[in-house]
């Protein structure tokens, strides 16, 4: 049997009819098999024209976009800058797509962008805010914490929840010898002189911008109970900053880097006072230049000496010969007790 020429020509169509598509309800053409065969549109997915630039403003907020993404992590207002850039890009994109595009779903989506990064942009900003310090304060935050790079918000924190400020009027005392516990408070001197004296024989002065009890803070960290072994007397009228010991302790151990500033300053003056002790011929000014000089040693403890004085038996004699050595007022020098003097722990 030979094929004819129609059947030849089905075969043909049908063999390429992969690459072509019929469309559906179209008569046959005449001579054509019984299909019409008709070229494959191209996909709506490639671009044979690619459509002209948007408007200036859809570049302007990717250019902001950029320009945020790329500011330097170093830089002191990064955040607040990126979000600011990208607030701003979201406007663009706002005023492009409802202007010039009429694009609904753009508009909304850019509208949802700029309400987030504009609440993160008013919260830091927030915290930048400037914190305003009691006056009273200020000597005390810019002399001992500013310069350990404690912020004015956490020096705030620090201050204004379980601390108070009180004075004392000159003669009161603030700690008696044996009658006063040293569980309860911690403070530092804001105003005025205090004396510290041991058997009523004077050991040392207390000036502004110092703890008072912060050897028996450190001595009794870890034994509670014990008494002041000095007394603390006002020598003028006095203010002084007063924190609870036991919610300061608390709060210190929820905060490493405040509770390594608080180990920092009390180990220092701790240091101070233990030079004012052993050459208590210094005077007001000299010991003032003092404090400002770093610490020595930050694990020395006042207490401990202090107990040690008290269960010496010629503890008079030796305070009598440092008196003796402070009126003496001779360029001669003077045998004074030391630290090895006296037997630490």
């Amino acid at each position: 049997m030979s094929a004819s020429p129609e059947m030849t020509s089905s075969l043909f169509y049908i063999t390429l009819a992969p690459l072509r598509s019929a469309v559906p309800g179209s008569e046959p053409e005449a001579g054509g098999g019984g299909l019409v065969m008709t070229t494959m549109e191209p996909n709506g997915t490639s671009c044979e024209e690619w459509e002209e630039a948007h408007h200036l403003l859809f570049h302007l907020g990717n250019l902001s976009l950029l320009l945020g993404l790329v500011i330097p992590t170093t830089l002191t207002l990064h955040m607040i800058l990126l979000r600011f850039m990208l607030m701003t890009g979201s406007c663009l994109f706002i005023t492009w797509a409802t202007l010039y595009r009429c694009n609904l779903d753009v508009m909304v989506w850019n509208v949802v962008f700029l309400l987030v990064n504009f609440m993160h942009f008013f919260y830091l900003i927030y915290k930048r805010r400037p914190i305003k310090i009691d006056r009273d304060l200020k000597s005390v935050y810019k002399r001992m914490f500013e310069p350990l790079h404690v912020r004015e918000a956490l020096f705030q924190r620090l201050t204004g929840q379980f601390c108070t400020i009180q004075s004392l009027k000159k003669g009161q005392v603030y700690a008696a010898e044996d009658k006063t516990s040293v569980d309860e408070r911690l403070s530092i001197l804001l105003k005025g002189k205090m004396k510290v004296s041991y058997r009523g024989h004077f050991l040392h002065n207390i000036y502004t911008n110092a703890f008072i009890d912060s050897p028996e803070f450190r001595s009794t960290q870890m034994h509670r109970g014990e008494k002041f072994q000095v007394t603390i007397m006002a020598e003028e009228n006095c203010k002084f900053l007063c924190w609870s010991r036991e919610r300061l302790t608390y709060f210190l151990e929820s905060d490493s880097f405040l509770n390594e500033v608080f180990r920092y300053l009390i180990g220092k003056d701790i240091t101070n006072k233990l030079y004012s002790l052993n050459d208590p011929t210094l005077s007001d000014k000299a010991a003032k230049k003092m404090e400002r000089q770093p610490s020595l040693c930050s694990q020395l403890s006042m207490m401990q000496m202090r107990n040690s004085m008290g269960s010496t038996s010629d503890t008079d004699d030796i305070l009598n010969q440092i008196h003796r050595g402070g009126s003496s007022g001779s360029s001669h020098p003077v045998n004074q007790p030391t630290l090895s003097d006296h037997t630490l722990p």
